[in-house]
């Protein structure tokens, strides 16, 4: 049985295939189209979850969408009927969008699979379409939890901005099946309150979120009281309410109200203008709330049902600082984090849900999980890529792994700043050896080289750590692995380097290149990490040469970022791979088995000719 489960029209669309209960493909849209966050209906990825397996549209069983949407609108007109006649210009434009496309989203969708049916290389009249079934927000968030989970039984926590009613919920699986405990419902939101001091703080909601989250080591927590005063009541049982007149996202087109700015005195961070130590506080503060309302619920669901596993998903469940903190309180045993915690990551667990509770499946829990390591995208192999090198004429060198690994040991030596392209590409927010930037990590100037002269973002962004999974204990205080990067461990204390007096005294931004420890590059100033964990099991290439470069250096880990720029989605093609190496000033680039240094390639004013065809290629 194929089931396709697709997630559209808000954020991150994504398509996922599952076959016989395993996931085979997974992939958003914005790898394809190169628009970052892109909504739209995922029509490549849908097309690539096919190719990937041999399928046409009509070889599937069904096509599950990962929500309700006329539960959704239902929620919007409630909420505007009670914030009336505030929120006039914000119901009007909803409704424009509502009433043109997402009001008939079953029409919608049949029409695009029509389409997809109907493509001039495709047999048939794209008549005949698969079952198209709808499942709910955040059982979709808490199918992608629990069902690719190693545990037989756990419980589940999904907490997210809003789905169509559920912003916090709470669910017990059980073999195949998930039983709903309690929910918070709307406009009482976790995800809305980080996403309030994210856009307060001058990022973007819905992205800028995890900016908040590395902003908030530089500051202190001195408004804490003062959030939980007038913004958030929180009970001992985690259960929260916001006061809603501090907040503007249920009734208009800001996140946050006169009230807000007046509380904390001043008005909102424009974007770009400069982050003062007021910001970093703040985001000091927001993320020790955060991290407060995370562990009362975990102990209060762990009271209440026993159960010794806990699976997170949901946008909230991104925030590796506070999954970090979960972790060691010991509260579980053992908790397992759904690496496309957000809506892409519902695509796949819509399908799951179908297969398991639909169709009434039986389920069988692999010993590490279900993801495969979340390599899940598109892989290109060697022929395909030296066909696209020799067509654009751009110099490379064709080697074999060992070979390989000991010349980018020695390159990551010398302070090179290499793109790994290799493999399939990873399903979710992280760049986990498939698509990666790596560097020495016990370099000084590697963060901020990487952050202004390849990522061209933000100076105080700190770089995770891809460790061999066998030495994490080497540099990390972590006794667990991490593969999916969504833990924040502390680093060892015989690694760190004592600050002195004078140093003791800088607070802020004043810190950021004060080294830490011995591995600075991956090093943030509260002596964490974002650690992944490399497997020989699920990136063995990844990890031989992590290996290579232990063998060379001593060091078992490289500094991984996501193949990108700023503003860009994580590269997926080899072209797009080329592109982002020849406009950085990124020094190695490899694509499987080809080895390219900047210093050969042509430049515009060495071959005018080469360029246009690269840049119409």
């Amino acid at each position: 049985m194929k089931i396709l489960g697709i997630s559209a029209y808000y954020h991150d669309s994504a398509a996922a295939l599952v076959v016989d209960g395993e996931v085979k493909a997974a992939a958003q849209e914005e790898r394809f189209s190169r628009r970052k966050h892109d909504c739209r209906f995922p029509a490549n990825a849908v097309q690539y979850c096919l190719s990937s397996q041999g399928l046409q549209l009509g070889d599937l069983d069904a096509v599950v969408y990962y929500e309700k949407p006329l539960l959704t609108f239902e929620r919007l007109l409630e909420t505007y009927l009670g914030a009336a006649p505030r929120g006039g210009r914000s119901f009007v434009a909803a409704m424009q969008v509502w009433v043109k496309e997402k009001l008939f989203l079953k029409h919608q969708l049949k029409t695009e699979l029509k389409a997809i049916a109907s493509a001039p290389d495709k047999p048939g009249d794209g008549q005949d379409l698969p079952e198209l079934l709808f499942s709910e927000h955040h059982l979709s968030h808490a199918g992608a939890a629990f069902y690719p989970s190693p545990f037989s039984t756990a419980v589940v926590l999904c907490m997210d901005g809003v789905g169509e009613w559920a912003t916090t919920s709470a669910w017990l699986g059980e073999g195949s099946t998930l039983k709903p405990l309690w929910e918070i419902n709307f406009p009482h939101s976790l995800g809305l309150l980080y996403s309030a001091f994210t856009a307060y703080c001058g990022f973007k909601v819905n992205s800028g979120e995890y900016k908040l989250m590395g902003l908030a080591p530089y500051g202190e927590p001195k408004y804490s009281d003062l959030i939980r005063q007038h913004l958030v009541d929180i009970k001992d049982d985690g259960t929260f309410r916001l006061d809603l007149r501090y907040f503007k996202y249920h009734r208009g087109f800001r996140m946050t109200s006169r009230r807000f700015h007046k509380l904390f005195g001043r008005p909102p961070r424009q974007g770009e203008t400069e982050l003062s130590q007021f910001h970093m506080d703040l985001a000091a503060s927001i993320q020790a709330v955060t991290e407060e309302i995370v562990l009362k619920l975990a102990r209060s669901l762990q009271a209440e049902t026993g159960a010794e596993h806990l699976c997170l998903a949901g946008g909230v469940a991104l925030n590796c600082v506070a999954n970090g903190k979960l972790l060691r309180a010991g509260i579980f045993k053992d908790i397992w984090i759904q690496p496309a915690s957000g809506d892409a990551g519902s695509a796949l667990g819509a399908a799951l849900v179908a297969w398991h509770q639909h169709y009434g499946q039986p389920r069988r829990p692999s010993a590490d999980d279900a993801m495969k390591g979340t390599y899940l995208g598109p892989r290109f192999d060697n022929s395909e890529i030296q066909a696209y090198l020799n067509r654009i004429q751009a110099p490379y060198q064709s080697l074999a792994d060992g070979p390989l690994f000991e010349r980018l040991a020695e390159l990551l030596d010398e302070g090179k700043v290499i793109g790994w392209f290799n493999g399939a590409m990873e399903f979710g927010p992280r760049a986990l050896g498939g698509r990666s930037i790596i560097g020495d990590p016990r370099n000084r100037t590697m963060q901020s080289v990487m952050n202004l002269k390849i990522k061209y973002r933000e100076s105080f962004r700190p770089f995770a750590p891809s460790v061999l999974e066998e030495a994490v204990r080497e540099q990390f205080d972590l006794q667990t692995k991490s593969p999916y990067m969504l833990l924040v461990a502390p680093v060892k204390h015989e690694l760190r380097q004592a600050m002195s007096s004078e140093q003791e005294q800088l607070f802020g931004i004043a810190r950021l290149n004060l080294p830490r420890s011995t591995i600075p590059a991956v090093t943030h100033v509260d002596y964490s990490a974002r650690v992944q964990t490399v497997s020989e099991t699920t990136n063995p290439r990844y990890a031989n040469l992590i290996r290579a470069f232990r063998q060379r250096t001593g060091c078992p880990s490289v500094v991984n970022t996501s193949f990108n720029v700023r503003g860009e989605p994580i590269v997926c093609t080899p072209q797009d791979a080329y592109r982002c190496f020849m406009r950085t000033e990124m020094d190695v680039l490899v694509l499987e088995n080809q080895l390219l240094l900047k210093e050969r390639q042509p430049s515009e004013e060495r071959d005018e000719r080469w360029m246009q065809e690269f840049e119409l290629d």
